[in-house]
């Protein structure tokens, strides 16, 4: 037990070394393929805990099953009983997470959709009639295509080639996919304390991903980030904090000084340095452990119990 215990706590603590070197690892890769490498990360991480946890959580089960009543397997192992039940709260707990951000998710979408009523369709765009600047790419919901919603506020506040600068963010958005993305990271977060920085962090590099989709289109890396400043700052302003619309990406999510920055310097390329491949190698390594580890725990308990019950028959 002693052996099995010592794989759990690697299991879950691993998750918190794994995200630093994601972080890590994000910052010297390009905006998409940090997406990428964050969905990933948050995902496996997320599932190798959840892996450890029932695993834990199934040994008196797997125990009874071996026809070890519960009294005995208490006896032999006093941390099963305790073990066990500390696992199925956790994911009670997590479950109860889940599905509330699930629910968050999915009545966002809905408010969203639900504010498009008077607007003027134009194309993949609806424009909504309201001084207030706002701007966002809207997932699909109940068979309906997503579309870019954009206040008629904020076509005010920008010039034409501004405007096309804030389409091209807000398609690329829709383009990509990015609120799977997003809902992947959001959702795996709830289920380690660990992950909460990645989907941060992801929400960032998706901006960037669209700010550079964006900046491609016009050919114009400082009108990108002169547009993107403007928008932001026009859009926070109206709502009174800081533009985030938390699963609806927009285009003043995340610190829009970083991104601004990011667009007056060159695109960047796919790293090449000694650094950056150390820095992968090591995410790639710390990740696959720790999802392996909350894989192989619910086969290794299962052998372990075999193993215990063999020997208590040998009594």
């Amino acid at each position: 037990m002693t052996l099995v215990l010592a794989v759990v706590v690697l299991t879950l603590l691993l998750p918190w070394g794994a995200a630093a070197a994601t972080l890590r690892v994000a910052a010297l890769l390009p905006p998409r393929e940090a997406c990428v490498a964050l969905t990933a990360a948050t995902a496996l991480l997320a599932g190798g805990t959840v892996s450890a946890l029932i695993g834990l959580f199934h040994v008196p089960f797997l125990a009874s099953l071996e026809r070890i009543p519960l009294s005995q397997s208490a006896a032999e192992w006093p941390a099963t009983v305790p073990v066990a039940v500390v696992a199925g709260a956790v994911l009670a707990v997590q479950t109860v997470l889940l599905l509330r951000r699930w629910y968050e998710h999915r009545s966002l979408l809905a408010r969203g959709w639900a504010s498009t009523g008077d607007a003027v369709p134009d194309g993949d765009l609806l424009v909504v009639p309201g001084s207030a600047p706002q701007a966002f790419a809207l997932p699909g919901l109940r068979k309906r295509s997503g579309r870019i919603v954009v206040t008629t506020g904020m076509l005010g506040v920008l010039g034409p080639a501004e405007r096309e600068v804030l389409l091209g963010h807000e398609r690329a958005h829709l383009a990509g996919r990015h609120h799977l993305l997003s809902v992947t990271a959001y959702l795996s977060a709830a289920v380690h304390p660990a992950l909460r920085p990645l989907h941060r962090a992801l929400d960032f590099h998706l901006e960037r991903w669209a700010d550079e989709t964006a900046a491609e289109s016009v050919g114009n890396r400082r009108l990108a980030a002169s547009a993107i400043a403007r928008a932001a700052l026009a859009g926070a302003d109206a709502e009174g904090g800081d533009g985030r619309r938390g699963p609806l990406l927009s285009v003043g999510t995340g610190p829009v000084p970083q991104r601004v920055q990011a667009l007056l310097r060159p695109a960047m390329v796919r790293p090449r340095t000694r650094g950056a491949r150390a820095a992968l190698a090591g995410l790639v390594t710390a990740v696959a452990v720790s999802a392996l580890l909350g894989l192989i725990l619910a086969y290794g308990l299962h052998e372990y119990v075999e193993l215990a019950a063999e020997d208590v028959r040998a009594r």
